[in-house]
């Protein structure tokens, strides 16, 4: 129903946020990744995640849209809660879960606290698929830094080659090589896969 609030920074805590917009003050629900970049700012942004249910109707709060799609992703798996989500997002970052759901990683899904061995093979099996097509869809469509290196990842995506295998190439040229342009890194990379 909420898209995002903006406003003034009224009160700030690790685990929440109260944004004075018009003259309410909203609670807000957020991790510790959105609020160390929240600290220091007086007038904020947050993307929001409405739950409502019987007892209550709570608002999670994100400093990005990423942190957002991570969430839902996370608490539309059987057994994980928007509590159980909030606590991953606070103990890793959002592209530390993408990338240990998408290298089948339970071991650093499982070092959050209240994540076991069956929940974090639960999450991977779940979302594996939707992480791994999104991701594959920004890597095309939105180079990150926009540096050779996510050129050269994006360009070789595109030409049908899979991101992982894409990745590992482009990586290792892109180390032995920092200064090679969009082209070398290509060349040198289909040379490889």
């Amino acid at each position: 129903m909420f898209e995002y609030i903006k406003g003034e920074l009224a009160d700030l805590t690790p685990t929440s946020a109260i944004i004075e917009n018009n003259g309410i003050g909203y609670f807000i629900h957020i991790s510790l990744n959105t609020y160390s970049q929240l600290s220091g700012h007086k007038t904020v942004q947050l993307y929001l995640h409405q739950v409502v249910r019987e007892d209550a109707h709570m608002l999670y709060g994100f400093i990005d849209t990423r942190e957002r799609e991570i969430f839902r992703h996370l608490i539309s798996v059987s057994g994980v809660g928007v509590n159980t989500a909030r606590v991953m997002l606070s103990s890793l970052s959002p592209s530390e879960i993408q990338t240990a759901i998408l290298s089948n990683n339970a071991k650093t899904l499982q070092g959050v606290k209240g994540i076991g061995a069956k929940s974090a093979q639960r999450i991977i099996i779940e979302l594996k698929d939707k992480l791994g097509k999104e991701s594959e869809i920004l890597e095309i469509s939105l180079p990150q830094d926009n540096t050779n290196k996510e050129e050269a990842l994006s360009a070789l995506v595109m030409l049908g080659f899979a991101k992982n295998a894409a990745y590992k190439v482009v990586d290792k040229i892109y180390t032995a090589n920092p200064t090679s342009s969009v082209e070398d890194l290509i060349k040198l990379a289909l040379k490889q896969l």
